[in-house]
């Protein structure tokens, strides 16, 4: 079950005031407090008295647009940001996702699906916090254990804790679930994982066969990671059974 004592802040940034209206209500019904925005303007001068624990983004606003928006707040934010999109094109997806963008929800919505995936990113913002906080905890006890959450695996580092990504030396900017899925595939170094254990474990939904977001991310991570020959050498796609992460030639 749902933790329900917490009340979530939310953060609506959606110009179409009708349906912000809707969507206010629906989720107060639900046990969320809510803060609503008609530009990104508004958003980011409403966000520090805000204080949200996620935040909703139209794709496409008036003046600023929620890439723009997305990729001024995320080295601020460290709540979950999601997408709202009437885009079907995969770039638009693959963009938000590289801006720092948890999740995308395609318009038309349906309020329960949307509040599904609101609550799956929230239960995942609240492992990581506590996964955290019991890390530096036991860490601060035990110092030589915090070397069991780094993997290298020749120039690339890797550290869970922190979720740091470097590679010779330089510290490569991943979103936190690009992080998440770059750990997932290196902690099981040579070993393909079909793309339905890479959803579930990920963004912790079970997959229907056409969600692109796994995908879309592990174009994002090649790029970052300089991952950019055909066929890919590092993060391997495996036809009919998901990806591989290449332990050599890093």
């Amino acid at each position: 079950m749902f933790r329900s004592e917490v009340v979530h802040q939310i953060l609506l940034v959606e110009d179409d005031k009708k349906l912000s209206n809707i969507l206010c209500r629906y989720f107060e019904r639900n046990g969320f407090k809510v803060q609503a925005a008609l530009t990104g303007e508004d958003a980011i001068s409403l966000l520090p008295d805000a204080e949200p624990d996620i935040i909703i983004l139209d794709l496409m606003l008036p003046g600023m647009d929620g890439l723009s928006i997305c990729r001024q707040i995320r080295p601020i934010f460290h709540g979950k940001i999601l997408f709202l999109t009437a885009s079907d094109d995969d770039m638009d997806q693959v963009a938000a996702l590289e801006m720092g963008a948890d999740d995308y929800v395609c318009k038309p919505l349906q309020p329960r699906v949307l509040l599904a995936r609101i609550r799956m990113l929230l239960r995942r913002l609240e492992d990581e916090q506590t996964k955290a906080d019991s890390m530096i905890e036991t860490s601060d006890r035990h110092p030589l254990l915090e070397g069991l959450n780094q993997l290298t695996f020749g120039a690339l580092k890797l550290k869970q804790t922190v979720k740091l990504c470097q590679l010779n030396g330089h510290d490569i900017d991943l979103t936190s679930s690009e992080f998440d899925l770059l750990w997932l595939l290196a902690s099981h170094a040579n070993q393909p994982l079909p793309r339905d254990e890479l959803v579930r474990k990920t963004r912790g939904i079970e997959y229907d066969g056409l969600d692109r977001t796994v995908d879309n991310r592990i174009v994002s991570l090649r790029k970052k990671l300089g991952d950019t020959s055909s066929p890919s050498r590092h993060i391997i796609t495996i036809r009919g059974k998901g990806y591989l992460f290449a332990s050599d030639g890093w």
